[in-house]
């Protein structure tokens, strides 16, 4: 059977040899070789044709796992990135940068089964190491160059008796007299080592990613580590309704109601990154009833 061979780079010993002990159980990976630095690590790469990188985000000299990341931006053949890290606080840059998970070290024998649990799902395309979706260098979530980024749009289909749902969940979030449980309405966010607590009202809509999620604003896309069915729960009452498995939407924010051929119609919500959600005919009286239109 082929295995997706995987390069080690760390500089501590430790974390190399418990990577090693845990890949051995992988029938599908080969540890082909391990690295203390980044130039280590790329005269290794240059020579073999690694589908795995397993990389520690702080490497000695001057430069970093994130950075030796961005190098390779230019090969080829590119591995998938596993990056190793003291915290979370560099998640979101490390996905950025195309990584197919996010390890805190020290990991549980649990946890790295998830990880090994990812990476079988995807091992064609690491063994092909195809290119992998980054922005090399891109600033971190609050540095962005808003002005710079071209808006984005995702369009959901809903279903007959999702739109039911939709209809109902808009029209509980505009009854003003509608009793909502006691909440200090903010969401805590690991954001460069510090925790800030972001209002629900500046929440769009939430996206869900592998075990993680994504936080839109008018601004800014953030990685949580919360699950998507754990923000629905919290935040179910607070106007917040599930549109697609991977969203949940603020339905404070749908900003516009656009008519569509064939006599159909559709919401949008705002900021940079939209969510366009069809409603039929037959629910557009409601919804403008709903909308006081």
């Amino acid at each position: 059977m082929d295995r997706i061979p995987a390069l080690l780079v760390h500089p501590d010993p430790a974390v190399r040899v418990a990577l090693r002990a845990r890949l051995a159980e992988a029938d599908f990976i080969r540890v082909l070789g391990e690295a203390v630095d980044a130039y280590e690590a790329s005269e290794l790469l240059r020579a073999i044709p690694y589908g795995l990188l397993f990389c520690g985000v702080d490497l000695p000299g001057e430069v970093g796992g994130f950075e030796l990341a961005e190098a390779l931006a230019a090969a080829k053949r590119q591995p998938g990135l596993i990056f190793i890290a003291a915290d979370e606080s560099r998640a979101f840059r490390a996905f950025e940068l195309g990584a197919a998970d996010y390890l805190l070290w020290p990991f549980s024998p649990q946890r790295f089964a998830q990880t090994l649990e990812r990476l079988a799902r995807y091992k064609p395309a690491f063994r092909e190491a195809p290119p992998a979706q980054w922005r090399p260098g891109g600033p971190s979530p609050a540095g962005r160059d808003e002005e710079n980024e071209a808006e984005e749009t995702v369009q959901l289909p809903l279903e007959g008796d999702e739109e039911d749902r939709f209809i109902t969940a808009l029209r509980q979030a505009w009854d003003m007299g509608h009793e909502r449980p006691v909440d200090i309405e903010k969401l805590p966010i690991t954001l460069d080592g510090r925790t800030i607590l972001l209002p629900y009202t500046q929440i769009l809509f939430i996206e869900a990613y592998e075990d993680y999620s994504f936080v839109h604003t008018a601004g800014q896309k953030l990685l949580t580590s919360y699950r998507l069915k754990n923000l629905e729960e919290r935040l179910r009452p607070h106007r917040f309704f599930r549109v697609h498995r991977k969203y949940l939407v603020n339905l404070d924010q749908v900003t516009e109601i656009a008519t569509l051929p064939g006599g159909n119609f559709m919401l949008r919500t705002a900021g940079k990154t939209r969510i366009e959600l069809p409603i039929g005919r037959r629910r557009i009286g409601e919804l403008k009833q709903i909308l006081g239109l």
